[in-house]
């Protein structure tokens, strides 16, 4: 597994660059002990800016009976939920919370057919809140195969307003491949109908791609 910089940096990693650098002028130019106290935050900022913005390549074995984890993260919410915008009923939710220092890489759950797309604007809750499944900003995507449908969402959290999708409907992606990115932490829930049997619990840390979150 190789480790590469993802796009969505190429704005947010200068201007970064650009601060740390003045941080670490200042700090080597004043010559006193505030100024080396600011060579600390320059340091943690860049730590915090590459890792944020890494973007591993996997290598990812392709089944259509599993459903695969559409981020890094980890799980928060397992349950029961009523779906009206695609499923017009019930469906299993699992959602995952990404932390600023998650990999933000949204990847497809499963390999098929984008039947939907659509984007929701609405508030900027904290990721935890369980309103922010339903009221904060978000994108919800419909992927089907030939063994399960399953629809996946991107929700904004407080600190995440800046949601990135590539994809449309009648696409076909493959299982894991990337289909979007969210800046800051956030979380992505998961739709899967009721029938799909759960391989993970709450609590449980999950990687984009590679970990299972349901058999079909």
């Amino acid at each position: 597994m190789t480790l590469k910089l993802h796009k969505e940096g190429k704005t947010t990693i200068p201007v970064s660059m650009l601060v740390i650098g003045i941080l670490l002028a200042v700090g080597f130019w004043l010559h006193t002990t505030l100024g080396y106290i600011l060579l600390f935050p320059a340091l943690i900022l860049v730590f915090l800016v590459f890792n944020f913005f890494r973007n591993p390549d996997l290598n990812i074995t392709p089944n259509d009976a599993h459903i695969l984890s559409p981020c890094d993260g980890r799980v928060v919410v397992i349950e029961e939920v009523d779906d009206q915008i695609y499923f017009n009923g019930k469906v299993i939710q699992v959602s995952i919370f990404m932390s600023p220092l998650n990999v933000h890489v949204n990847r497809n759950p499963i390999g098929g057919t984008v039947k939907m797309v659509k984007y929701f604007p609405g508030k900027y809750l904290m990721a935890f809140n369980p309103k922010s499944s339903s009221l904060n900003e978000q994108t919800y995507v419909v992927t089907a195969n030939d063994r399960v449908t399953v629809a996946y969402k991107q929700i904004a959290g407080f600190l995440a307003r800046r949601i990135r999708w590539y994809i449309k409907e009648s696409d076909t992606v493959a299982q894991g491949a990337e289909y979007g990115f969210i800046k800051y932490g956030s979380r992505i829930d998961i739709l899967m109908p009721v029938s799909c049997k759960p391989q993970v619990k709450l609590g449980d840390t999950v990687k984009a791609g590679l970990s299972l979150i349901a058999t079909v």
